[in-house]
C-alpha cells in the first residue's frame, strides 16, 4: 500500500465555525412545530431513476434541527428542499443517502427494474410550499427530480398518532426542540425480551458516549429506547431459508450480501416512531449473526447479540449520523462508488481531485506525531485512486478504539450543525 505520511495538532473540540452575514431562517416564522413526513418511492434500474410521491402525513413536535434551516453541511446522495410558494424562498434543506442508490451499483440493478421506499421528516410549513426531492449519481448529477406542493390546508395530509409501543428515555441533555434526539428501537425481541432490549439500548448508548466527540458533547443529546415487541426472537436470515416476521421487517443478505442486515420497508419502520421526538434511528436486532448497516440521514441497524456490538453500533451512527463513509476496501463491488476526479461528498474520503475541501489544511504542521494524519491510500471498497486520513480509525476497523481526528471532526461539526448558527 503506498501513503503520504503528514501529522497534525488538531484542536477539535474548541472548534469555531464560520459565522454568516446572512439573515437566518427563523423556524417561528416559517413552520409550525410540527412534522411532515413525506414518503417517497424510488424506482428504477443501474442506469434509470424515478421518484413519486406516495403519502404524507402531519405528526405533533418537530424534533429536527431548528438553526442553519437553509444551510447544507453535506452534499449527500440526495437533497430534499422546501421553498415558499410565494416568494421562491428556500426555507429548509437537508441531505441524505438511500437504499436504492446503493442498490443502482450492484450487477442485479442492471438486470431488473425495482422500488424501493424512504422518509423523509421535515419541518411542517405554515404556508403553502414546495417540495423537492433530488438524487445525485456517484458524478455528484442530478439524475432525479420531483416537486410537489405542500398545503397546510389539504384534508389528504394524514394525521399522525402515537404510538402503543411503550419508550424510555435513556438521556435527556436538554429540550427536544434543542438537542439532537436519537432513538433506539427493538427488533426481534419476544414479548418478554423487553429488559434485554432496555440493557442493550443502554449498551449501545454508553458505546457511543465513551467515544469524542460525542462524550465531550452529549448534553447535546436526548435518547430514548423503544420496546417493540414480536412474536419470536431473532431476524430473517434468508440465506438460511429462515423468515421472520418483525416490527421492522429487517433481514441479512440485503442487497445479496451475507452480512449486510437492513430493512426494505421504511414506511414500517416511521410509522412506529410516530409520536415519538426523533431525528436519528437505530435499529437494535436480537441476533447472534454478525451484520448491520448505516445509510446518511436515514436509519442505521446492527446486530445486538455479538461481541463487537459496541464498535459495530458506532460504526454505523458515524454513517447514519454524519456521513461518513467506509475506510476499508476489499475491491469485490460490482461497480466503484468513487469513480475518478470526482471528489466524495463524504468528508473522510478523497480521491485527490479537490482535496484543498477536505483535511490539506490539517497536514500543514507536523508537531504531533501522534495523531497520525496523512494520505493513505485505500478506503470506499477501492485500494486504489481513494485516499483516507488515517491509517486506522473507527470508520476502518472494528479493533482500533476511537474515531481518527478528521473523522471527530466532522461529527463535531455535524453536532454543531444541527444545534447552533454558523
Amino acid at each position: 500500500m503506498t501513503f503520504l505520511r503528514h501529522f497534525i495538532t488538531l484542536s477539535l473540540f474548541l472548534l469555531v465555525l464560520p459565522t454568516s452575514a446572512d439573515a437566518s431562517v427563523l423556524f417561528s416564522e416559517w413552520f409550525d412545530d410540527a412534522t411532515l413526513r413525506l414518503n417517497y418511492i424510488l424506482s428504477g434500474t443501474n442506469a434509470t431513476q424515478d421518484i413519486a410521491l406516495h403519502t404524507m402525513a402531519r405528526l405533533p413536535q418537530w424534533a429536527g434541527r431548528r438553526v442553519n434551516l437553509d444551510k447544507l453541511l453535506l452534499d449527500g446522495n440526495g437533497q430534499v428542499e422546501l421553498t415558499d410558494s410565494a416568494t421562491g424562498q428556500r426555507i429548509y434543506i437537508c441531505s441524505f443517502s438511500t437504499l436504492f442508490q446503493e442498490w443502482q451499483h450492484s450487477e442485479e440493478a442492471t438486470q431488473v427494474r425495482r422500488a424501493f421506499e424512504t422518509v423523509q421528516l421535515v419541518p411542517m410549513p405554515r404556508r403553502t410550499a414546495y417540495a423537492t426531492l433530488r438524487l445525485y449519481n456517484s458524478h455528484c448529477q442530478i439524475v432525479a427530480e420531483l416537486r410537489h406542493k405542500v398545503s397546510p390546508h389539504d384534508i389528504l395530509i394524514r394525521r399522525g398518532r402515537a404510538t402503543s409501543h411503550h419508550s424510555v428515555t435513556q438521556l435527556h441533555g436538554t429540550t427536544p426542540d434543542k438537542g439532537i434526539d436519537l432513538v433506539y428501537v427493538a427488533e426481534g425481541y419476544s414479548p418478554t425480551q423487553r429488559e434485554l432490549f432496555l440493557s442493550d439500548a443502554r449498551t449501545a448508548m454508553d458505546a457511543l458516549f465513551s467515544h469524542e466527540p460525542f462524550r465531550t458533547l452529549r448534553h447535546r443529546f436526548n435518547v430514548y429506547a423503544l420496546f417493540v415487541p414480536s412474536e419470536r426472537e431473532d431476524v430473517s436470515r434468508p440465506g438460511e431459508g429462515l423468515w421472520h416476521d418483525t416490527p421492522c421487517g429487517s433481514h441479512f443478505n440485503t442487497l445479496y450480501s451475507d452480512r449486510y442486515l437492513m430493512t426494505e420497508k421504511l414506511f414500517q419502520l416511521y410509522d412506529l416512531l410516530e409520536g415519538i421526538p426523533v431525528e436519528h434511528v437505530v435499529v437494535l436486532a436480537n441476533t447472534q449473526t454478525y451484520g448491520g448497516g448505516g445509510i446518511y440521514n436515514l436509519y442505521a441497524m446492527t446486530s445486538a447479540r455479538q461481541a463487537w456490538f459496541r464498535p459495530v453500533v458506532v460504526h454505523e451512527f458515524g454513517h447514519s449520523f454524519a456521513g461518513l463513509a467506509d475506510e476499508y476496501f476489499y475491491d469485490d463491488q460490482y461497480e466503484t462508488f468513487y469513480p475518478e476526479g470526482v471528489e466524495p461528498w463524504e468528508p473522510n474520503l478523497s480521491t485527490l481531485t479537490h482535496f484543498d475541501k477536505k483535511w490539506a489544511h490539517l497536514l500543514t504542521d507536523a508537531a504531533a506525531l501522534s495523531e497520525g494524519i496523512g494520505v493513505f491510500e485505500g478506503g470506499g471498497y477501492q485500494s486504489h485512486g481513494v485516499y483516507r486520513p488515517s491509517d486506522n480509525c473507527r470508520m476502518r476497523t472494528n479493533e482500533y478504539p476511537t474515531f481518527c481526528p478528521v473523522c471527530r471532526q466532522a461529527i463535531e461539526k455535524t453536532i454543531r450543525y444541527h444545534t447552533e448558527p454558523i
